[in-house]
C-alpha cells in the first residue's frame, strides 16, 4: 500500500464532525473528482469518480445520511495498464442535483450552471470547516510521495483561479505551497518535511505524520552518520597522506645527507616518524621527551619537509 493510500484511508476514517464540515469536505472532493451530466429533457446527474473505494464509501454514505440522497455506486475496471478498479459515486437526475450543488458552492445560485471556481466562501465559516475543506481537496486530487525517497505533497487541479485560492487558503496555515502548470493541470504544491507534516496534522492524517517523523528522524540520522563518516575518512585520508609524504621527505634526506646532519629535535621526530609511519602527530609527541604538542611536531615536520624540497631542486 502506498503511502499516500494509507493517508486517505486514515483520512477517511475521520469521525465526530460536524455537518457543516462534512459539507465542506464534499464539496471540495465533488470539485476536484466530480464531472456534471446532462440528458434529455435538461435532466442532470453527477458523478464522482475515483480509484478509492474508501473515498467512494464515505461520499456515498454522506450523501445518504447527511443530505437524505440515494446515489449509486458502480465499479468497472479501469483502462490503464495498471487495471485498477474505478469507483464512481451516481447522483441520479430525480435527486436535487441543482440544489446540492448550490448548497456545497459548486455553481452559482441562479438559473444557469454557473460553475464557482473560487472557493465556496460561504461554507468556510471556522477553522473546523477550512480544514475540512482541505482535506477533502487532498481525497478529491491530491497525492503524497513515499518520504523515504523524497517529500513532495500536491494538489492537482483544472482551474488557475481555483489553484490559486487553494493555495492562499493552505498558505494562511503559515504554509509556503506553490502554484505549476503542468501539461492542463495546475498543481498546488508543498515540497519541505516540516511543512508536509503540518498539513498531515492540518488534515487530521496524525497516524501518517507520526510514521512520516519518523521517517525523517531516521533519515536525518542517516545523514549525520555519513557526514561524520565522510568527514572522519576525509581526515584520515588527509593524515595518511602527509605521513607517506613526511616519510618520502626523511628518506631523501637520509639517502642524500644523512639524518645526523639534522638539528637534534628534527633527527628524533624523523627517526619517530620512521619507526612509527602510522602514528598521529598526538602519539608522536608524546613519545618524545619531554612530550610535545601536536603543534610542535607539526613543525617540526614541516621544517623537514621543507629541508627535502630543497635537496630536490638541488639535485634537478
Amino acid at each position: 500500500m502506498s503511502f499516500s493510500l494509507k493517508v486517505k484511508n486514515e483520512v477517511c476514517r475521520t469521525s465526530e464532525i460536524s455537518k457543516d464540515e462534512v459539507a465542506a469536505q464534499l464539496s471540495a472532493i465533488m470539485k476536484a473528482s466530480g464531472t456534471l451530466g446532462f440528458g434529455f429533457n435538461r435532466a442532470v446527474t453527477f458523478k464522482v469518480v475515483t480509484e478509492n473505494p474508501s473515498i467512494a464509501r464515505w461520499v456515498f454514505r454522506v450523501l445518504k445520511e447527511y443530505f437524505e440522497i440515494h446515489s449509486k455506486l458502480l465499479v468497472k475496471k479501469s483502462n490503464s495498464l495498471k487495471k485498477n478498479n474505478i469507483y464512481m459515486v451516481l447522483i441520479p437526475e430525480d435527486a436535487d442535483v441543482r440544489g446540492l450543488l448550490q448548497h456545497l458552492g459548486i455553481i452559482e445560485e441562479d438559473d444557469y450552471f454557473n460553475i464557482n471556481y473560487g472557493l465556496p466562501l460561504d461554507m468556510l465559516k471556522d477553522e473546523n470547516c477550512k480544514r475540512a475543506y482541505i482535506r477533502g481537496a487532498f481525497l478529491g486530487g491530491g497525492s503524497i510521495s513515499n518520504p523515504e525517497k523524497t517529500y513532495h505533497l500536491e494538489f492537482v487541479t483544472h482551474d488557475e483561479e481555483y489553484a490559486n485560492a487553494l493555495s492562499k487558503l493552505i498558505n494562511s496555515y503559515k504554509l509556503n505551497s506553490k502554484v505549476i502548470q503542468r501539461k492542463n493541470s495546475f498543481v498546488i504544491y508543498v515540497k519541505e518535511g516540516e511543512q508536509i507534516v503540518d498539513l498531515l496534522n492540518i488534515i487530521g492524517a496524525h497516524n501518517a505524520l507520526l510514521e512520516l517523523e519518523n521517517i525523517r528522524i531516521m533519515k536525518e540520522m542517516r545523514n549525520n552518520v555519513n557526514r561524520i563518516v565522510n568527514c572522519e575518512t576525509a581526515n584520515l585520508s588527509k593524515t595518511v597522506n602527509a605521513a607517506v609524504r613526511q616519510v618520502e621527505s626523511i628518506n631523501l634526506i637520509q639517502s642524500e645527507i644523512g639524518l645526523d646532519r639534522l638539528p637534534k629535535n628534527l633527527k628524533e621526530v624523523a627517526r619517530l616518524r620512521l619507526e612509527y609511519p602510522d602514528e598521529s602527530l598526538k602519539e608522536l609527541g608524546a613519545m618524545l621527551n619531554p612530550p610535545v604538542g601536536k603543534s610542535g611536531i607539526n613543525h617540526r615536520l614541516r621544517r623537514i619537509e621543507k629541508i627535502a624540497d630543497e635537496l630536490r631542486k638541488e639535485g634537478r
